[in-house]
């Protein structure tokens, strides 16, 4: 983090500590709060297939905020920790946003169960994903070394959704090409931010406390941000 993001981190009373699949969206988000009342700080993304160092990194940016006298509100889902994530910011009484994934949080509770009873077998997108679809599936899962992978992975599934935050004509082509890579039924909804924008709404501080009504408790290196 350079000498000017410090600097500004410094005026910062509360911190977000979120997944970096979600800094593009969060980072948009925060920089419609006023300036630098609120810091971004990110895990990373690719701690999805590695669940078991969440925690523990959560729990290093709690100490590294606290240090520093800030309010912390966490942007993550479950992401794979069997539940202890929620077990550490519970005791530590740390808000996060509501949802056990990405996907939901983005569609919604209620959209993305319907989206389920639809089509059970769905692998969801987001514009991170469709951006880093060959890195993550193809490249990540090793498909395109050995194809024959593809049908192991995802025999299963009948379509991919991709749900847009941003309506780019670039990667909605990306998205239908990677539903032909996997051979799967292809489907687009423009979600927008989703529950973020509330996340996100309900954190400037009032009172010396967070707007919590939004928010809820809830039984390496890593990149960082400043608006």
């Amino acid at each position: 983090m350079n000498k000017q993001l410090a600097k500004r981190e410094e005026h910062s009373t509360l911190q977000v500590i979120a997944c970096g699949a979600l800094a593009r969206e969060l980072l948009f988000l925060i920089d419609q709060l006023p300036v630098g009342s609120v810091s971004l700080t990110c895990l990373p993304a690719a701690w999805h297939n590695h669940p078991e160092k969440i925690v523990p990194g959560v729990k290093r940016k709690v100490l590294a905020a606290r240090r520093k006298g800030m309010q912390i509100a966490v942007a993550y889902g479950d992401c794979g920790t069997g539940g202890m994530l929620d077990a550490f910011l519970e005791a530590e009484q740390i808000p996060r946003i509501a949802g056990p994934h990405c996907y939901e949080m983005f569609l919604g509770k209620a959209e993305f169960d319907i989206e389920m009873e639809t089509a059970l077998g769905t692998f969801f997108l987001t514009d991170y994903m469709v951006r880093h679809f060959e890195r993550i599936v193809m490249k990540g899962m090793g498909i395109r070394q050995h194809p024959e992978l593809r049908d192991m992975y995802f025999g299963h599934y009948t379509r991919l959704l991709y749900i847009a935050q941003t309506e780019c004509k670039k990667l909605r082509a990306k998205a239908a090409q990677a539903a032909t890579e996997l051979d799967l039924d292809h489907d687009y909804r423009y979600v927008g931010y989703g529950e973020f924008a509330r996340f996100v709404r309900g954190l400037p501080p009032h009172d010396g406390g967070l707007k919590t009504q939004r928010l809820f408790y809830r039984n390496e290196g890593a990149l960082e941000w400043q608006i």
